[in-house]
């Protein structure tokens, strides 16, 4: 089994320890050009989306809450302290996700975030966005499930390098990720630091991956998450050459000149109660 834990676990505890003071509240959209529109639950007020914003525009709106997962799974003794933080305990997990129903908010994806950054367009009522890094089968046969109670959907960053593995799902259970209306999205071939590409880097890690899942899921590959949350300004370009819309990081500040390939997640933490992420989402975002 390929342990991607035991090889990236002392970089990502730095980024962990920074996600709750990272983030800064930012001003909410004018409240100009509404309508009202009724769904089959709700009926909401729905700002019409306007020309593309400019990179002082997007940072100003106000950030969503997203949710970065790994493994989903109860700890064992072998487990590290460090590596716990990035398994939430399966009753941990059931009991997080039945909070954020119970609080009112609702999943979202990446094309409504995007749409919402560029052009101000309508999101609902507390918006939140899940996301899974890394392959992991317990995402689809535990994460999945639970998601599906409550209506929910989500982001699946895919190292491709693992799909088939032990313990990682295969190329048919992400294509019913992707057709039950998920969003299957890049996440390098291995885990390589993006910080360090160079060369044929960038066929390896974003141009075959990128690839791959468009045979698997017959659609667009359009978005990327950063092994590790480490990115760089220079590498930036070659993320917006390859046509993805947008990338996300965990930690760090927004890039005020690339917003939308910087959007900021937090790692919800093993160690976390329901409580506690509940507080971590309002004063992280």
């Amino acid at each position: 089994m390929l342990n991607i834990f035991s090889v990236t676990a002392a970089a990502c505890a730095l980024l962990f320890t920074a996600c709750n003071s990272a983030a800064t509240k930012q001003p909410a959209t004018d409240s100009s050009s509404v309508s009202t529109t009724t769904t089959s639950t709700t009926t909401q007020t729905v700002k019409k989306p306007g020309k593309m914003g400019t990179n002082a525009e997007i940072i100003a709106r106000k950030q969503v809450p997203i949710l970065c997962y790994h493994q989903i799974r109860d700890w064992r003794a072998k487990d590290s302290k460090t590596a716990k933080d990035y398994i939430v305990p399966i009753a941990s997990f059931k009991e997080k996700i039945k909070m954020l129903s119970d609080s009112g908010y609702h999943t979202i994806l990446p094309d409504q975030l995007y749409d919402y950054l560029t052009t101000g367009a309508a999101l609902p009522s507390k918006p939140i966005m899940l996301t899974f890094d890394d392959t992991d089968l317990d995402q689809f046969t535990i994460a999945n499930p639970e998601l599906k109670k409550y209506g929910f959907k989500a982001v699946y960053f895919i190292m491709t390098v693992s799909i088939g593995r032990p313990n990682y799902m295969n190329k048919e259970q992400i294509k019913q990720l992707s057709d039950e209306g998920n969003v299957v999205a890049s996440h390098t071939w291995d885990h390589h630091n993006f910080k360090k590409f160079a060369g044929k880097d960038w066929e390896t890690q974003i141009d075959k991956p990128t690839k791959k899942l468009e045979e698997i899921t017959g659609k667009k590959i359009e978005y990327f998450a950063y092994p590790f949350g480490l990115w760089n300004a220079q590498g930036l370009p070659e993320l917006h050459k390859r046509g993805f819309k947008a990338a996300f990081q965990l930690a760090e500040k927004r890039d005020p000149n690339d917003p939308l390939m910087t959007i900021r997640r937090i790692l919800d933490s093993g160690y976390w109660s329901a409580k506690t992420l509940s507080n971590s989402i309002k004063n992280s975002f």
